[in-house]
């Protein structure tokens, strides 16, 4: 579909597959920072998702992907809004959200600030639960890497001269992102969701963590601080899961949203949890 402009910013989104027509139950994918765009989900998670009868967008954050890169605007706030904005032009209002890393402080800050509108989550390596200042250290530490190195050791130039087009693009972006724009400053401003705000997501939760992930306290904060939240670890996989344990991870998600949005489950799947 063509790109949408909502609050002065183009982005790119893409709505795969009709599902189950026009009263289907709408997912919505939300990805990570700086690496990371719609099409982390696109094959992994989206089609067959939109094969279960489900209606999907997905779409790329401001800034990244084909998204337009703004100098800033990369706070929590600004990406529930923009979100908000994209559903608001498809013209969807109630919605189950998917999301990878930091796309669960979107998520989650969402479904707090509009309940009316979050229908369910599912949180896959989601940053976000914490309990104090030090919730994205990680997170700010790996992104402060990422920044010294697209500027100093040119890794976009590299690739675009051994011919790697299309990786030495996404390195070019990235660098633009994290070393010309307000992204690490407005990350590292956003406060985390505390367990108190946490046991006020009225929706269900599904939680899926690897086992060896340097984010797997936040699935356990979720578990014990949203009322109603199903925690799923998977044995040996670590942040990479996504990408790494695909199948396993449909395998938890279909039965789970089968159960709260109605969508089918195919007929390879186990019943997996609800």
């Amino acid at each position: 579909m063509p790109d949408l402009t909502v609050r002065g910013v183009r982005f790119h989104v893409q709505t795969p597959g009709t599902g189950g027509g026009a009263d289907a139950p709408v997912v919505v994918f939300v990805h990570g920072l700086v690496m990371d765009n719609l099409s982390s989900f696109y094959t992994t998670l989206a089609l067959p998702i939109a094969g279960a009868g489900a209606r999907t967008v997905l779409y790329d954050l401001r800034g990244h992907g084909r998204s337009e890169r703004t100098p800033s605007g990369y706070g929590a706030a600004d990406a529930v809004a923009d979100l908000f904005a994209i559903l608001d032009a498809l013209g969807h209002h109630r919605v189950h959200l998917v999301a990878h890393s930091f796309g669960g402080v979107i998520a989650l800050n969402a479904a707090l600030a509009r309940p009316d509108r979050v229908a369910g989550l599912v949180l896959i390596e989601a940053h976000g639960p914490g309990e104090g200042p030090g919730w994205s250290e990680g997170l700010l530490n790996t992104l402060a890497r990422w920044s010294l190195i697209l500027e100093y050791e040119r890794f976009a130039d590299q690739m675009l001269a051994s011919g790697r087009r299309r990786t030495g693009r996404q390195m070019a972006t990235a660098d633009a992102l994290v070393n010309r724009t307000t992204l690490l400053a407005d990350v590292a401003a956003i406060e985390p969701v505390r367990p108190a705000d946490l046991a006020a997501v009225r929706c269900p939760v599904l939680a899926v963590y690897g086992q060896h992930s340097d984010v797997a306290a936040a699935g356990r904060l979720l578990l014990h601080s949203v009322p109603d939240c199903t925690l799923h670890v998977m044995a040996g996989h670590g942040h990479t899961a996504l990408r790494e344990g695909t199948a396993e991870i449909l395998e938890v998600v279909l039965p789970w949203l089968a159960h709260h949005a109605g969508t089918r489950v195919p007929a390879a799947v186990g019943g997996g949890v609800r």
